[in-house]
């Protein structure tokens, strides 16, 4: 029923077809990147659709990878011998010079720009996850001390169930909400960092000592513990636009319910549909408007799933209001930043192509 639903929006959705690639008349014929752009921002002063910024490359032979640009690098616009417009680049090739704690001079790199706005993004890349109910209430959790506390915080020795694994570091975690789709169907826990904590060597069988490290808020009795991940993660990614992918935001990362640009956001599509780096379409529908004596609308939360038999209801086309970016995914559901927007944009807005 779901994806019926969406096909019929998507076929009523108000948007803009073309297949060239358009520059703005407003672009810059000259450009030096700075130091906080990013990719997208830049993308955006050249064309209305940002995702479409690696055909602007495709005739540059000198860039092996467009998505890695440095400040201080140039950006011209000009036209090959095909006259077709592209946008090429002259590398900054100047080299920052640092004094090591040795007193040692040596050369370093600048990195390159990224993708989204990295400082935005990055705490819910790095420490938030989405956890099947079941897989979270498995894991080992906090008991208490010896002073009998209830909250702990930097530097205390808590006792925690033992787990079936023993890492060099744990991820605190704490349940912070039950993520649903518009229909009520559970997509699991949103999970949210707490602390570290490192395991202290003990001859405890079915218990754990640990010292907590590094706690962003209050430690409490009852706090699961994840084994800590250290793996790399890129600022960079290649932007692709959906194409039938299609879902709803179904919470907002920072509790709100107003949204708009450069809020983040959890959309009701998993990994085996999305990746990071995926651009969607935000979409509004307004509610179905009754056609009859007096002239009202169906604000019913069946007003969505009436979609035949009902001669005197009108849909109301779906309109476009703005633009997000996936940045992580899991296996029903992803992370996602407000990119663009031209309205207020609330929970259960729909999402589908650009």
């Amino acid at each position: 029923m779901k994806y019926r639903i969406f096909s019929l929006i998507l076929a009523l959705m108000v948007s803009v077809s073309g297949s060239a690639v358009e520059i703005k008349a407003s672009a810059p014929d000259v450009y030096v990147v700075k130091k906080g752009d990013t990719l997208w921002q830049i993308a955006g002063m050249y064309l209305d659709k940002p995702w479409n910024w690696p055909l602007l490359w495709q005739q540059n032979t000198q860039i092996e990878n467009p998505h890695l640009i440095y400040p201080g690098d140039r950006l011209l616009l000009e036209r090959n011998a095909n006259g077709d417009t592209v946008l090429s680049m002259v590398r900054n090739e100047k080299r920052q010079i640092q004094l090591s704690p040795k007193a040692i001079r040596e050369l370093k790199n600048p990195d390159p720009i990224p993708t989204i706005p990295w400082s935005i993004i990055e705490t819910h890349i790095r420490n938030d996850l989405v956890m099947e109910k079941a897989l979270y209430e498995a894991q080992p959790y906090l008991l208490g001390d010896q002073e009998g506390a209830v909250r702990f915080a930097h530097t205390d020795v808590v006792l925690g169930k033992k787990g079936g694994f023993q890492p060099e570091q744990y991820q605190v975690v704490r349940e912070h909400s039950e993520l649903t789709s518009m229909q009520g169907e559970a997509l699991g826990y949103l999970v949210k960092h707490v602390a570290i904590a490192e395991p202290i060597n003990t001859e405890l069988e079915t218990e754990m000592l640990v010292q907590i490290k590094g706690a962003s808020q209050e430690v409490k009795r009852g706090d699961r513990l994840i084994p800590l991940e250290q793996r790399p993660i890129s600022a960079n990614v290649d932007m692709v636009p959906a194409t039938t992918q299609s879902g709803n935001i179904i919470a907002s990362l920072q509790d709100r319910s107003l949204l708009g640009k450069y809020d983040t956001v959890v959309i009701d599509v998993g990994f085996e549909q999305v990746s990071p780096g995926m651009v969607m379409g935000i979409y509004l529908q307004g509610p179905d408007i009754i056609d009859d004596e007096p002239l009202r609308y169906d604000e019913s939360e069946l007003s969505l799933l009436s979609i035949h038999g009902d001669s005197d209801r009108i849909r109301q086309p779906a309109i476009k209001v703005g633009e997000l970016v996936v940045f992580k995914t899991f296996n029903k559901v992803s992370y996602a930043l407000i990119t663009a927007s031209t309205s207020v944009i609330r929970k259960g807005a729909i999402v589908a192509r650009p």
